[in-house]
């Protein structure tokens, strides 16, 4: 008796260890289930990503849903925001694509471009909407273009004009009479109060633009300064003292330029506020 009872003991402990066991690989299989998981939700593009570093997007990818602009030059295609003018559809004056979803104060902007090589276009922030041409916008502009003559200057659109071509850091100061016109104080098509205090060479600064490639544009706008970067390399660096002309907020949006037939794509809008 004493036998069996000793097997019936080390019968029952074995079936105990075999549970346990199944236990065990459960949980162990659990753990891996979640670990999984966690990599694949850290792994979708920009979701931890965008919490951890202040960015969100503005432009889903997929609707127009949050801006607004003439349908005749704006549609999503491929992820994209695309602006386009045909031969039959010329423009007759500058056009923008609005985000309504607030306006622009002190900021990041981060964003990828690409743009035909006749292109001409830009991203308009702390602007203000005109009501005499349809979605017109004026103020502070990132220009870019196609052939790369501009891209990564500071350009007021209606407004002081050139305010720092790629390659320089200057101080926008104003005028002595307060109340002059702006026109007066514009000559070859830029602002005639401006200190240059630091250059870069223009055309140095063009070999880190590419052509009709992707690239991504990055502003940093945040008080008075307003510094423009393309694929990581400040283009220009604009701090306005004109207290009577500079805005420190308003809306944002992006452009087709009058002229020749063109396309430019946007995609990967990023805003974060500062």
């Amino acid at each position: 008796m004493k036998c069996i009872n000793r097997c019936r003991f080390k019968v029952s402990d074995f079936k105990k260890g075999i549970m346990q066991m199944k236990i065990n690989t459960s949980l162990t299989s659990f753990s891996l289930l979640m670990v999984v998981l966690i990599m694949c939700v850290c792994a979708i593009p920009g979701s931890s990503q965008k919490k951890k570093d202040g960015f969100k997007l503005i432009f889903d990818g997929k609707t127009l849903k949050g801006w607004e602009g003439d349908a005749n030059y704006w549609r999503v295609q491929d992820g994209c925001i695309v602006g386009e003018i045909t031969a039959d559809k010329l423009l007759k004056s500058n056009t923008f694509i609005i985000w309504r979803g607030g306006e622009t104060k002190d900021f990041e902007l981060k964003l990828e471009y690409k743009m035909s090589i006749d292109g001409n276009s830009g991203i308009n922030y702390r602007s203000e909407q005109i009501t005499e041409v349809p979605f017109a916008l004026k103020g502070y502009q990132a220009d870019i273009d196609g052939k790369n003559r501009y891209t990564g200057q500071n350009y007021e659109e209606r407004g002081r004009t050139t305010l720092a071509y790629r390659g320089q850091k200057t101080t926008i100061n104003g005028t002595e009479d307060p109340n002059s016109p702006v026109r007066d104080n514009i000559k070859n098509n830029a602002w005639t109060k401006v200190e240059i205090t630091k250059s870069w060479n223009k055309d140095s600064l063009q070999t880190f633009i590419k052509g009709t490639d992707w690239n991504e544009v990055h502003l940093i706008v945040k008080g008075n300064r307003l510094q423009h970067y393309v694929n990581g390399i400040l283009m220009s660096d604009v701090t306005d003292e004109d207290k009577v002309n500079r805005k420190m907020s308003g809306l944002l949006g992006v452009q087709v330029h009058v002229g020749p037939p063109m396309k430019v794509e946007y995609r990967n809008i990023r805003l974060k506020e500062l």
